[in-house]
């Protein structure tokens, strides 16, 4: 899960190569922004069948609380 996770989560920031870390802040990322992150939820829904509101992702920091929210609730 968490390979398909990274690929969804490079896919919506439009990154191709570049290593991502689960430690790493959301915001810290060049292409970091508010169309990138409804892409990311659109993706997330998509690929696991999670949605996640706004408020909720007001609350995220880091790529690996991302990551731990998706895990708990896909189907």
């Amino acid at each position: 899960m968490k390979d398909k996770f990274m690929d969804v989560f490079k896919e919506a920031l439009e990154m191709e190569d570049e290593k991502v870390n689960f430690d790493d802040a959301l915001a810290d990322f060049d292409t970091w922004d508010s169309m990138s992150r409804l892409s990311l939820i659109a993706l997330l829904d998509e690929h696991f069948e999670v949605e996640i509101s706004d408020a909720e992702f007001d609350d995220i920091e880091t790529v690996n609380e991302l990551f731990e929210l998706v895990k708990n609730r896909a189907a």
